[in-house]
């Protein structure tokens, strides 16, 4: 058995609408995840609903004041075709920049709340652009660039009432991205109340040119839960791998004890 065994998660792309990081699925109570050993201990979650993460419940304000000003959001209708033909050309204009996988926590130029999930921003690697929405996407075409749009990624899942739009933007095109869209655009769109999950580590599992798979820890209770997340370089930006039937967004997840085999990065 690896150090870390991940099973995944029994529930379809459905249950991830709802509970689409692996905290959302404890603050559900859906399901459970058997995990490795070593210092992640063989264990198991209880099917038992959890109140809320132990990560802090942040405002809707920059954790630190940025070195430089954000990208300014898109407040009309024309300037958000535009920033969708931005999106979609890959005229984003981010240099792709050092291409080494950070084996140690990059220097963020500032770090910020983005729907309730604190992110990072840096003038070299990324968000270059914010929409209206709150949706943040034009990352350098490099491991770095994917590692922020992982964390943003997480991000963009938290507000479930802009999940149909989010999968849209976020997602890679394709079959499976269009099954995804037409089962949550079915779903309530209600917001959730619980505290969305907040990354504080990273692991590089494997990374290519146009391809880099990363793990993400997050605290839940005494203990930190991964999601796995595959970034796909896609018309000009960083986007998230979509789940095949019958599977999960972040699956498969995987409880560990501390973040021994994580490079600390966050900015709580």
């Amino acid at each position: 058995m690896s150090k870390d065994e991940e099973d995944k998660s029994p529930y379809g792309a459905g249950f991830i609408a709802a509970c689409i990081v692996v905290g959302a699925v404890l603050i559900c109570g859906l399901a459970v995840i058997v995990v490795g050993r070593g210092s992640s201990q063989a264990s198991t979650v209880d099917q038992r609903a959890v109140s809320a993460v132990s990560a802090p419940q942040p405002t809707d304000a920059p954790a630190t004041q940025p070195a430089q000003a954000p990208a300014t959001p898109v407040d009309n209708p024309s300037q958000s075709s535009s920033v969708d033909h931005q999106r979609q050309t890959g005229s984003c204009d981010v240099p792709a920049g050092d291409q080494t996988v950070p084996a140690s926590a990059p220097a963020a130029d500032s770090w910020e709340v983005s729907r309730r999930v604190v992110v990072p921003r840096s003038s070299k690697f990324g968000p270059a652009t914010t929409d209206s929405d709150g949706f943040r996407h034009c990352f350098a075409h490099s491991p770095t660039g994917a590692l922020y749009a992982a964390y943003s990624a997480i991000a963009a899942t938290a507000d479930q009432t802009k999940r149909v739009p989010t999968v849209k933007k976020l997602m890679v095109p394709g079959p499976a991205t269009d099954a995804l869209l037409q089962e949550v655009s079915t779903e309530d769109p209600s917001a959730s109340t619980e505290s969305p999950a907040q990354p504080v580590g990273y692991r590089i599992v494997d990374a290519a040119p146009d391809r880099v798979s990363v793990m993400l820890a997050m605290p839940v209770e005494s203990v930190y839960m991964s999601a796995s997340l595959t970034l796909v370089w896609s018309r000009g930006d960083w986007r998230v791998q979509p789940p095949q039937p019958g599977e999960a967004v972040g699956a498969p997840f995987a409880q560990h004890r501390d973040l021994d085999d994580f490079v600390k990065w966050s900015g709580i």
